[in-house]
């Protein structure tokens, strides 16, 4: 008898094991074959403009959004377009956006010309409606963008808020994406 129940759990462990469906308790709700579906962000995949202020000054850029990655990520790829002077570097950046199921937020890896210092902080964002406001905890404080959709308009609003040392909250960026004109 002894025999016969050790038998028995070997073959309920094996079943298990190679049984998906038995197994799922273990499997994990991201991966290669859950891809991120996003209703919201899909109204954002396609070639914009960007236009509005970035600490004080006016910004004109370009941005073109596609999902990558087995649509695992919404990649925004945003570009200056001033061209380059001998004291400025255009600006230019790849977001990738992707969903934590487990976490149940959004993530964002945000990577441009300052560097990796600046990349090394992932943004975790929250959904409230037409909205996703993502907050990144860099080293010299908090920082805050909202991308929020507006269906009448067909326009995305960008808002990007910084916390000053005292304390106090302050616009860094706040721009506007149109669809580009089809080339």
């Amino acid at each position: 008898m002894h025999f016969t129940l050790r038998s028995v759990k070997l073959l309920l462990g094996l079943w298990i094991a190679l049984n998906p469906a038995a197994a799922g308790f273990g499997q994990d709700p991201d991966g290669p074959k859950h891809i991120f579906v996003d209703a919201l962000l899909d109204h954002l995949v396609g070639n914009w403009k960007l236009t509005g202020n970035v600490m004080g000054h006016a910004a004109e850029h370009s941005v073109a959004v596609e999902w990558v990655l087995n649509h695992q990520f919404l990649r925004v790829h945003e570009k200056d377009n001033a061209p380059a002077t001998n004291d400025r570097v255009p600006y230019e950046a790849m977001i990738l956006v992707g969903y934590d199921n487990t976490s149940d937020r959004y993530v964002a890896h945000w990577n441009d010309v300052f560097g990796g210092r600046f990349s090394e902080t992932l943004g975790y964002g929250t959904r409230s409606g037409d909205e996703i406001r993502f907050v990144f905890e860099y080293p010299d404080g908090p920082f805050h963008t909202t991308f929020r959709w507006n269906p009448e308009t067909q326009q995305w609003k960008w808002l990007m808020q910084q916390k000053t040392k005292s304390g106090q909250w302050t616009d860094f960026a706040d721009f506007t994406l149109s669809r580009a004109a089809a080339k």
